[in-house]
């Protein structure tokens, strides 16, 4: 059903949608939106730091011991 909208379609649809609500709701929803993108992105950038740093702590160190190191 949605497969043949097209760019006259959407078009329209954009233009109805500006009618509805008006270009300052439109513009404070979209910068709402923005945000919302910003901070998921953060918070998933976040969470690989804090997993990274886990794995590097738990990671072990398999240098050998050599006789300067044992004095």
């Amino acid at each position: 059903m949605l497969n043949n909208i097209g760019l006259p379609g959407i078009l329209l649809i954009a233009v109805v949608v500006l009618v509805l609500f008006g270009r300052g709701k439109i513009s404070s929803l979209m910068g709402e939106v923005g945000k919302g993108i910003t901070a998921f992105k953060k918070g998933v950038n976040d969470s690989k730091k804090e997993l990274e740093e886990e794995t590097s702590e738990t990671a072990k160190d398999i240098t050998p011991e050599t006789e300067k190191d044992k004095v």
